[in-house]
């Protein structure tokens, strides 16, 4: 089998990255010489869009830089370990919302955190809770509504709780 090395996954991503701008580019070319006027609205919509999402993203962005420097895996096992409490949940399901990065990154993070004794249901929940995505709430309320986000992400942590309570049952 063929070894590729950090390199040359590097490489093929940024080459990738550049195909994939150059098709856009294409498109885009290609839709302003079938219709020129459809181009400019596309490229005129698209550019609304951005400068309205722009501010909220810059803000969820620092955000969760800011959390992501104060809840580390040390931090977040000294206060899950045992019996957490109402206060442990809350924790498992903010640190998986404001959570970002490949899942399988965490994989290894939360097998050693389980380790160390932290409840199982708490790792269902914070792995439930990383499907609520901060820097597209403002994407998904744009286009369904802001009572559509609330009711959906309420949903999704109350359901959180749930399964981290069933997974807590089966694990015993």
């Amino acid at each position: 089998m063929l070894k590729v090395s950090k390199e040359q996954k590097k490489e093929t991503r940024k080459n990738a990255r550049i195909y994939f701008l150059g098709f856009i580019i294409f498109l885009y070319l290609a839709l302003f010489f079938i219709n020129p006027k459809g181009a400019h609205q596309s490229l005129k919509t698209s550019l609304n869009l951005a400068i309205k999402l722009i501010p909220t993203l810059l803000i969820v962005l620092l955000l969760m830089g800011v959390m992501n420097y104060f809840l580390t895996p040390k931090r977040i096992s000294k206060y899950l370990g045992g019996d957490p409490g109402l206060q442990g949940w809350i924790l498992a399901a903010t640190a998986g919302i404001i959570s970002h990065g490949s899942i399988f990154l965490w994989y290894p993070i939360l097998g050693e955190i389980k380790d160390k004794g932290i409840n199982p249901g708490l790792i269902a929940v914070f792995l439930y809770n990383r499907a609520v995505k901060i820097p597209l709430i403002p994407l998904l309320a744009y286009y369904f509504g802001l009572k559509f986000v609330i009711v959906l992400t309420i949903w999704m942590v109350v359901s959180s709780f749930c399964l981290g309570k069933i997974i807590e049952l089966i694990e015993k």
